[in-house]
């Protein structure tokens, strides 16, 4: 009934779609037949021309079996002519948008006569808009300020994205899937951001923000999708790039350590160098990215003050020294195998060591007594190995294809901490161990076949995924660690999907509607003996309907229409039963019994090109049921905060965004993006089970919040380009409290040398030294605030060279 339902109300709201900027290109293609014999006619002059002015744009010839195909038409009303000897000269008319790539004008049928064969004038003209408005690519080379860092860092300069506490953002909201090339990799985490901050971005070439999904897109993820697609060259012979970025990061102490513990880095070093090759000759095109990237980091230095209903008052510091080795290596070969097929095989590895020295006291409220020392080393190994094959087979019909992937990841996960627990009258040892080992098998099938005014696309996707933990526990004297909360277990999940769109296009009207079906059975096998959480799961068959309806007011403006319902399905680390001890006093728990997060979003958008830029606008409401948050609790006779994921009330998230990007003279441009937004999360009552039951109640959470970010790029001379990126954001909402303002300026410069095929660049993050997270956390019968002064300031240099 539900599914009846959704598909009826699929029929009403047609009309409800997104909206795309232009196609740099779109080919025309159809066939040639003699209308009596129905006979293939070869060779036969194909000219396409401008409806108002009959001026001739381009043309060709018929292959042998009467095919036609006219590559790089720019959006427009144009006449198709058909001229051959012994025939009739044929016309039709034809609408290029910029929805689809192919348009097919099917079969067209000559009568005998005779003609005389025009001549043929080719012309083009360069797209000077190259975003869309339901995907927005940035190129990494454009973002100076953030050259040689992390993807991470460099995303939080992109309009629409902020990044807090080490996961990205879209308009305010995290539910974010994190795609490389395409696909979802264990490299960035299935569905979440693991690993981000890791990935060097001198190994990227462009960063895909994708805000309104269709229905040929994994359904998770509702805040969008980021879609990070590494360097491949394709140029003839043999060619490369290589490089070298070194930096400096926490250049001061911004706040001193509370008494008695190991220093916080400071100057700490960063080392990437890159290698990219690539060979091309023939049928063959083989490619290679190597990076590597090492760094110091003053990965947190949180300070903390906690306040019991009961009087007591507990201030902490969270101090973490990081040292990270992150090797990744991709590299495969694309071979032609004839005109209307090709296979490309790669492979991934990544290799990510992590180091950790942290140090955490505890002291009463005046700082007179230390209540604990928690001192630990964190040993951490990261494995991940991916394989792919992807077989696409071009048919005769120009943009006629099917597209067959597999494939395979596997990710291993081995930790393990060792802890100091110094008390006033003891000291002991504690440690654990975990292994995780994570292997997921993709298979999808993509059809895509033109129409004479769009497109349908259709798919199947296929996935299955195992992951099998095992956490051991091993306590010291007077330890917090519960020992009896570790053991196995095992998280596997089956999803099988089917998706179809239908892409429709004419002089003034976009539409697309799109349906994805997709099943769920997810099964999580808990350890018998665990004190609390059983083995628990959960199956769906939901349908995730999108549409798109624009309407073009004139060439350089539209106004767009978009909905989609998407999900957010928890993690496996969301509902991992073990508690993590990197905070001895406020634990993070997952939760078994965690289900997924629908939720739909409604948004109107507009944009008009100007002569040397563009002007971006939407307005959206995005609104969930059983909204994902951890909740922070206590249970009686004990401090200790246990911060455990939830199915809270609805929540939603409503705003305006706006990007206007304009070249202001020859030496200036300016990118301003504004984002403001209305955050709301419903009153709720849950009830966290660990380590024994209590409940949590909270009253409705609303706020107005936003963000402003502001690229500036300036070009000095020929060689010479600068560019200087203002980031503020306003107070918003998290979970039980408020998160408050913070702003930041960063600075690049980069000079083009040795004829443009060498480049130095030297860039500054957080000029200022003034980003820092400040949190307000209300409990049951606790408070607390946070101010956290991790390293944010990096000043980088570096050299790239192409050969």
């Amino acid at each position: 009934m539900r599914i009846k339902n959704v598909l009826l109300v699929t029929m009403l709201l047609l009309l409800v779609a997104n909206l795309r900027a232009q196609n740099k290109s779109v080919t025309v293609s159809g066939n040639t037949k003699d209308k009596t014999t129905k006979l293939a006619l070869p060779f036969v002059n194909v000219s396409l021309k401008t409806s108002n002015d009959n001026k001739l744009i381009t043309g060709t010839i018929t292959n042998e079996e009467g095919r036609f195909s006219l590559a790089n038409i720019k959006s427009g009303n144009y006449i198709l002519e058909f001229s051959f000897i012994g025939y009739k000269t044929k016309t039709q008319s034809v609408y290029v948008g910029s929805l689809s790539e192919f348009l097919d004008q099917g079969t067209i049928e000559l009568e005998e006569d005779a003609t005389t064969l025009q001549e043929v004038v080719v012309v083009s003209k360069t797209n000077t808009v190259s975003d869309k408005m339901d995907k927005k690519t940035f190129s990494m080379a454009d973002n100076i300020s953030q050259s040689g860092g992390s993807v991470l860092q460099s995303m939080q300069n992109l309009p629409g994205v902020t990044v807090q506490d080490g996961k990205v953002q879209i308009r305010g909201n995290d539910k974010v899937t994190v795609l490389i090339d395409g696909k979802q990799t264990a490299l960035t985490g299935f569905g979440s951001q693991s690993g981000l901050d890791n990935i060097p971005a001198s190994a990227i070439d462009k960063i895909e923000i994708i805000n309104n999904p269709s229905a040929k897109y994994d359904a998770n993820g509702n805040a969008g999708i980021i879609n990070i697609i590494y360097k491949k060259n394709k140029k003839e012979g043999f060619n490369g790039k290589v490089g070298f970025t070194s930096g400096l990061g926490a250049l001061w102490e911004r706040k001193e350590n509370l008494p008695t513990i190991r220093p916080q880095y400071s100057l700490t070093p960063k080392i990437n160098p890159t290698l990219s090759l690539n060979y091309r000759k023939n049928k063959i095109n083989a490619f290679f990215q190597g990076d590597y990237l090492y760094t110091e980091t003053l990965n947190k230095n949180e300070f903390v003050t906690r306040t019991y209903n009961d009087g007591t008052i507990i201030n902490q510091q969270l101090k973490r020294n990081r040292n990270t080795h992150f090797t990744t290596i991709k590299s495969g070969i694309d071979w032609t195998i004839d005109d209307y097929n090709t296979l490309t095989v790669s492979g991934l590895f990544g290799s990510e060591k992590i180091i950790d020295n942290g140090d955490q006291p505890f002291f009463n409220a005046d700082y007179s007594e230390r209540l604990r020392l928690w001192q630990f080393l964190e040993d951490e190994l990261k494995t991940t190995v991916m394989g792919t094959a992807a077989y696409q087979h071009k048919f005769k019909q120009a943009g006629h294809i099917l597209n067959i992937g597999f494939n395979y990841t596997f990710h291993r996960e081995d930790e393990k901490y060792f802890f100091d627990n110094i008390l006033p009258t003891s000291t002991s040892k504690d440690a654990f161990k975990l292994l995780s080992d994570e292997s997921v098998i993709d298979f999808n099938i993509d059809y895509i076949k033109p129409l004479k005014y769009g497109r349908i696309e259709t798919g199947f996707k296929f996935r299955n995924r195992i992951i099998p933990t095992n956490m051991q526990f091993f306590p010291g004297t007077n330890s917090p660690l519960d020992d009896s909360a570790g053991g196995k277990a095992t998280y596997e999940e089956i999803i099988p999907a089917v998706y179809g769109n239908y892409i429709y296009e004419t002089n003034k009207i976009e539409a697309e509607v799109g349906l994805r079906l997709e099943y769920l059975d997810l099964e999580y096998e808990v350890n018998p003996n665990h004190p609390t959480y059983r083995t628990d799961g959960y199956s769906y068959f939901e349908p995730f309907p999108n549409f798109r309806f624009a309407y073009k007011i004139n060439d350089d403006n539209k106004i767009s229409l978009f909905y989609n319902r998407r999900i957010d399905r928890p993690n496996e680390v969301d509902i991992r039963i073990f508690p993590k001890y990197d905070d001895a006093e406020i634990i993070k728990v997952g939760n078994p019994g965690l289900r997924p997060q629908f939720t739909n979003l409604v948004e109107l958008g507009f944009k008009r090109n100007l002569k040397k830029g563009y002007l971006y606008s939407a307005i959206y409401h995005r609104f969930s049921n059983a909204t994902i948050t951890r909740i922070a609790s206590t249970v009686p006779n004990s401090n200790l905060i246990y911060a455990i994921f939830q199915n809270v009330n609805k929540s939603s998230n409503t705003g305006v965004e706006m990007v206007f990007s304009q070249d202001i003279a020859k030496w200036y441009s300016s990118n301003l993006n504004l984002n403001a937004y209305y955050n709301q999360i419903g009153a709720f009552t849950v009830q966290n089970l660990y380590p024994q039951p209590n409940t949590f109640s909270a009253a409705k959470q609303d706020v107005f919040s936003g963000n402003i970010k502001w690229n500036n790029t300036l070009h000095l001379t020929k060689k010479v380009d600068a560019q200087i990126t203002a980031i503020y954001l306003a107070p918003d909402i998290i979970p039980q409290g408020k998160i408050k303002s913070r702003f930041s300026i960063d600075l690049g410069l980069k000079k083009s040398v040795q004829n443009g095929k060498g480049e130095f660049f030297i860039n500054a993050t957080d000029l200022l030294n003034t980003l820092v997270i400040k949190k307000e956390i209300q409990g049951q019968n606790f408070s607390y605030t946070s101010n956290d002064y991790y390293e944010t300031q990096v000043i980088r240099l570096g050299y790239n060279y192409k050969f």
